[in-house]
């Protein structure tokens, strides 16, 4: 027997070339294969009379050839073999590209199986390419459920099939971590029968029987591995703060707090005197009023005679940290220091004395802050802003620099509690569900391509009333096949057709770092009147003069996506409004815009866009910091995910410290996932 640690080497067929075809999907032992799961299944177990054949629906049939196939040499690289095929009830004409297989094989007179889709119109069907099998032999690619799985450039499923079939029958599948009253309680296959079965299903239903086990599997390692990492993170001991006086922090506030403020600030402060790390969520809607929660809780740290580092995900929001955090603090003997990567040598090193001397003693920056150079007398407490685009490499680089600091992260994307769980299950959660008094909801309205001059005209208004205006492009240069508008071009049209006299600056992801800021920051002193940009604003910069959003294109976003782009506007006093443009007339992507025309709760908007899109879109492209799951989808298996997140705490209750088989083998399980996701979740 071979062992699952065995490279994929020593199966047949597979020599240094197609071994590196599989290491490009990450498959170098023979556990990868086995766990390389197929991502769909035909079902070429039932045959169709050929006059049932449906256009484009793959089929299988039973057909004699009627003639001996005639192969014909097109042009160079290119022989056509034409065969026709019959059964009782019609005849089919099949087209092989480049096959001398099919030539050969296919015998006048004889019976075969063929699965493949036909094509045509009433003129005539036929079927090109289809694989085939004569009627005696045992069902390879026919007459069987065949999985299909995800395959890289030079690699076949068949190729892919092979080696799994070759692997199972040379070594035993993962070993068993869920004891059995736990599988009878879900209806879960055992470990050995459901990966046999996932690769070789006699049936729909052992297929989807055995894809039900991999995805609570998944789900279920990776919840017992965050519930193990804050059990771990709860036994670590660090001198509890004191009891703080808030009481002049409050008083210098121009505004009184929301009640959802004065709940987070209480739960901040109870950690801080519980003598343990502190790893708290603030999830909060746009607006909602996080910076002054983790101001309380940089103000009780420095009262406790610690510091406080805040990590932004740009300049200019550093910028505004340090500018608005500086005004409330500097009354109240708190120093603020700014450290950013485009600061002069000299000014930085001179932060950086200051902060390793104590004398600062919260630090505002953005990566500057990771460096070696940057060292901390006292750090307490890291506050990560914006936190899916700061990974945990970067937020415990920064942790390392103090004792166990307290952690607090913030984070504006209204995430569903299931998702949530998922993504934040080792933090605790406190949400900040109220906006504070004298915010006005932005108003929003879905409009169609007719409407322009009056947008045009709205946006001339807006500005002459002293206000500035955002225009959002889903693309950054011209693009024919998807038709849709694009920042740079719509930029330049804007500027010499539509606004020459007013003033226009573009941003997008595609420009320099440096000129990103410069241009944000321009926007920001109100040097320009209105910005065309992609979604780099999303998590952007407070304009509280910017009063209109206009996304072009509307229907190429997902709704907290545009939720996030309508938070750009209604930061200050005067009424705001979002206008959503789209070509689309689909009525499913209507009726979805006009669910956020209908609300500004975050968090309700999030839940419809995790049903309509899933959480890979929902997220964005590799922002989100969701583990690269093998099987289990979050959008469509969350009744799975739900159970499989209640069995993990009970299992770490039940068997948490078990030497059992199961247990030492879950334990493994749990340290090679999280080793296999490093460096890609947040």
């Amino acid at each position: 027997m071979a062992r699952l640690s065995d490279p994929i080497t020593l199966l047949k067929g597979i020599g240094p070339a197609r071994a590196k075809q599989f290491a490009n999907l990450n498959i170098v032992t023979l556990e990868d294969l086995i766990c390389h799961f197929p991502r769909g299944y035909e079902d070429r177990t039932r045959l169709v009379p050929i006059e049932k054949l449906q256009a484009d629906v793959p089929a299988c049939f039973r057909g004699m050839v009627m003639n001996t196939p005639r192969t014909a040499h097109i042009r160079k690289g290119l022989d056509l073999t034409k065969v026709t095929v019959a059964d009782a009830t019609g005849r089919l004409n099949l087209t092989f590209f480049n096959s001398p297989y099919a030539a050969q094989q296919l015998h006048y007179g004889e019976e075969y199986i063929f699965y493949g889709a036909v094509t045509g119109d009433f003129i005539g069907y036929q079927m090109t390419n289809p694989v085939f099998e004569p009627v005696g032999s045992p069902g390879v690619t026919t007459r069987r459920i065949l999985p299909i799985y995800p395959l890289t450039a030079g690699l076949t499923n068949a190729a892919v099939l092979r080696a799994v079939n070759q692997a199972l029958a040379l070594c035993d599948p993962p070993e068993e971590i869920l004891p059995e009253a736990l599988r009878q309680r879900y209806a879960i296959l055992p470990a050995e029968q459901a990966y046999r079965a996932i690769h070789q299903p006699q049936s729909m239903e052992e297929a989807d029987q055995a894809r039900k086990r991999m995805v609570f599997e998944e789900f279920f390692v990776f919840s017992a591995g965050l519930a193990l990492m804050r059990a771990a993170r709860a036994e670590k001991r660090v001198p509890p703060y004191p009891q703080v006086d808030m009481a002049p922090f409050y008083a210098a506030l121009p505004f009184s707090l929301t009640g959802a403020q004065n709940r987070a600030i209480g739960e901040i402060l109870a950690d801080f005197r519980a003598g343990r790390p502190m790893n708290r969520l603030i999830q909060g809607d746009v607006g909602s009023g996080k910076t002054m929660v983790a101001a309380a809780a940089a103000y009780a740290a420095a009262c406790s005679g610690f510091q406080t580092a805040l990590m932004a995900p740009t300049e200019i929001l550093a910028e505004q940290h340090a500018a608005s955090l500086g005004r409330l603090f500097d009354p109240l003997g708190i120093r603020v220091g700014l450290l950013t990567g485009s600061m002069t040598p000299r000014e930085k090193r001179e932060i950086r004395e200051q902060l390793e001397a104590g004398d600062i003693q919260v630090a505002v920056g953005t990566h500057a802050l990771l460096t070696d150079a940057t060292r901390f007398a006292r750090l307490g407490l890291v506050i990560a802003d914006e936190q899916h685009r700061f990974g945990v490499a970067q937020r415990s680089r920064l942790g390392a620099k103090g004792e166990d600091p307290h952690v607090l992260v913030m984070s504006a994307t209204p995430i569903p509690r299931t998702l949530a769980l998922l993504l934040y299950g080792d933090l605790e959660v406190s949400i900040l569900d109220e906006l504070p008094p004298g915010r006005e909801p932005v108003e929003t309205f879905l409009v169609g391509e007719s409407y322009r001059p009056r947008i045009n005209a709205f946006i001339r208004k807006q500005v002459s009333a002293g206000s500035q205006c955002f225009i959002v492009c889903p693309a950054v240069e011209e693009n024919q096949e998807l038709g849709v508008k694009a920042a740079s071009a719509w930029a330049e049209t804007l500027q010499k057709t539509v606004f020459p006299d007013l003033r226009i600056v573009l941003l997008h992801g595609q420009m320099k770092a440096g000129e990103k800021e410069a241009a944000m920051a321009s926007f920001a002193r109100g040097e320009a009147d209105v910005m065309v940009a992609t979604t780099v604003i999303e998590v952007g910069v407070d304009v509280p003069n910017a009063t209109l959003m206009v996304v072009e294109d509307a229907d190429r976003f997902g709704l907290s996506q545009l939720h996030q782009l309508r938070g750009r506007v209604g930061r200050g006093k005067q009424k705001s409004y979002c206008i959503l443009t789209t070509h689309n007339r689909n009525p499913d992507t209507l009726q979805r815009l006009k669910a956020l025309c209908k609300t500004t709760d975050g968090f309700r908007i999030a839940e419809e866009d995790l049903k309509l899109r899933g959480p890979g879109d929902f997220f964005g492209a590799r922002q989100s910091g969701l583990p690269a799951f093998r099987v289990g989808d979050l959008s469509g298996d969350l009744q799975t995910l739900k159970d499989a997140q209640q069995a993990s705490m009970e299992w770490i209750e039940a068997w948490g410290q078990s030497d059992a088989p199961e247990a030492a083998a879950l334990r493994r399980r749990i340290g090679a996932l999280f080793l296999r996701w490093e460096g890609t979740m947040n």
